[in-house]
């Protein structure tokens, strides 16, 4: 019953703004480190942006300065607020979660992936 589900992407010209959120429901004791994960054809799954319980955060250097990501632990939610986009953030991106359902072992749980893609 544990799931992340995701709302946003879409199409965005370079430049522009994009959020992105991911939503935890489901019968849950806790939920550990979130993040956001890309992948684009042909290529390796990447992690964009990470977050601890605790707040602290890490991205990858490639969308250091342009991407924020931020989490609302009392409505379940982790976000990415993507700015100054390009063509090169093209990608799928997926939500990632660490969770303990209230009967059951902590494991990563994966949302369904969004499209993003920036082009003019």
């Amino acid at each position: 019953q544990v799931q992340l589900v995701e709302s946003g992407g879409g199409l965005v010209q370079p430049g522009g703004p994009l959020p992105l959120s991911c939503a935890a429901s489901g019968i849950i004791f806790s939920i550990g480190a979130m993040g956001w994960y890309r992948q684009a054809p042909g290529k390796q799954r990447e992690l964009v942006a990470g977050i601890t319980s605790g707040g602290n955060t890490n991205y990858a250097n490639s969308v250091k300065g342009r991407f924020t990501i931020s989490r609302d632990n009392a409505k379940r939610l982790v976000y990415l607020q993507m700015n100054i986009l390009k063509p090169d953030d093209t990608a799928v991106y997926y939500c990632n979660a660490n969770i303990r359902p209230l009967s059951g072992n902590s494991r990563d749980y994966w949302g369904q992936g969004t499209q993003v893609t920036v082009s003019s």
